[in-house]
């Protein structure tokens, strides 16, 4: 019961069977998929047929699939146009393949939720803070309008969809991977500014990441994504999130091993309102996690299955594979690669585009 809080990353393209073991006892929620589990697309969909059948319902297969550097499919297929691409674009017809064209290639390698798309507002270009090359753009309604769109279309081809990083990573002026940002930003700045496009897209949004960046103006000890009073107070009681799968994002960033062990992060994580906390590189810690986890009231867990539960009823199998439909799908985003152009930006050197 306490693993389904948990979504865990795998060590490589096969499964071990200390893994198998592993997600066997625990049960956790599902997956999230890295570079380091794709060598080829046949090899990707019979890890994930076989991660299926570990689990006695159906299992979050989750990837990180932004288009631009955050595709993890990189290596085995052509990469879409990024966000930066597409917002400079302003092509609808563009974005709106952009997102059929995502979802459609997921399906195919077992994937039924994607970590996107980034709603982050783009405060700081000139910096290196995990976002270059991901962010729609620094207009909160041009963010709405072509995120939307980009989101709207991916869903219509049955991929489930997780808006980040709440309420915003684009206020930190350092990257998470390696330390924790401070945003010094007041609640009425963050919602004339960065929580629009989350409220108007409230509605078409399956699920929403929290970050790891701390508002002292909102919550002088805990980041974002552990604070009660940003998750529980804020996003589901004061904008009505309180329907929506919230998850954390991967707890082994140096933003939160820093400063939380494993067991005290993951404990402080659903306590805050998410009901997952997502561990993707040090798997080998989740018995810890589990072990923290059993010390939470009953009722705070049984709101997290509640909404788990809610979710997993969106989730879709994958699409039947085909040597001819994997090619086309490929063949058809090279297309759309050649026809967007690509738009100047800074070049990031953030870990996020290297898992």
């Amino acid at each position: 019961m306490h693993g389904q809080l948990l979504i865990l990353g795998i060590e490589g393209p096969a499964l071990k069977q200390a893994e198998a073991e592993r997600f066997r006892r625990i049960q956790p929620a599902g997956v999230i998929l890295f570079s380091r589990n794709i060598v080829d697309a046949e090899q990707t969909r019979r890890l994930t047929d076989e991660i299926r059948g570990l689990f006695s319902y159906e299992p979050i297969i989750a990837i990180d699939q932004e288009g631009g550097r955050v595709t993890r499919t990189k290596d085995i297929a052509p990469v879409c146009p990024s966000a930066v691409d597409l917002g400079a674009a302003a092509n609808p017809g563009w974005i709106a393949q952009a997102g059929v064209l995502t979802a459609d290639l997921l399906r195919l390698l077992g994937c039924n939720l994607n970590f996107a798309p980034v709603l982050d507002i783009d405060h700081f270009p000139g910096l290196q803070n995990a976002l270059r090359e991901r962010c729609w753009g620094n207009d909160p309604q041009r963010i709405i309008d072509h995120a939307g769109l980009w989101n709207r279309w991916m869903r219509k081809r049955s991929m489930t969809s997780c808006a980040k990083h709440f309420p915003s990573c684009g206020r930190a002026q350092s990257d998470p991977h390696h330390d924790l940002p401070i945003a010094d930003v007041s609640l009425t700045d963050l919602l004339n500014h960065d929580v629009l496009p989350y409220t108007a897209l409230m509605p078409e949004l399956d699920a929403v990441m929290t970050s790891h960046v701390r508002f002292p103006q909102l919550d002088a000890e805990h980041p974002a994504s552990l604070s009660r009073k940003i998750i529980h107070d804020f996003l589901r009681m004061q904008l009505g999130f309180d329907k929506h799968l919230v998850l954390t994002d991967d707890l082994d960033m140096g933003a939160i091993q820093q400063a939380y062990g494993r067991g005290a992060d993951v404990k402080q994580a659903i306590s805050a309102g998410n009901d997952i906390a997502l561990i993707c590189h040090h798997m080998e810690t989740a018995d810890a996690a589990v072990s923290a986890l059993k010390e939470l009231p009953i009722g705070v867990i049984d709101d997290a299955l509640a909404r788990i539960e809610r979710f997993r009823k969106k989730l879709n199998g994958p699409l039947k594979w085909s040597d001819a439909a994997w090619q086309k799908t490929c063949d058809d985003i090279q297309k759309l690669r050649d026809e967007v152009p690509v738009a100047a930006e800074l070049k990031a050197d953030s870990p996020v585009a290297k898992y």
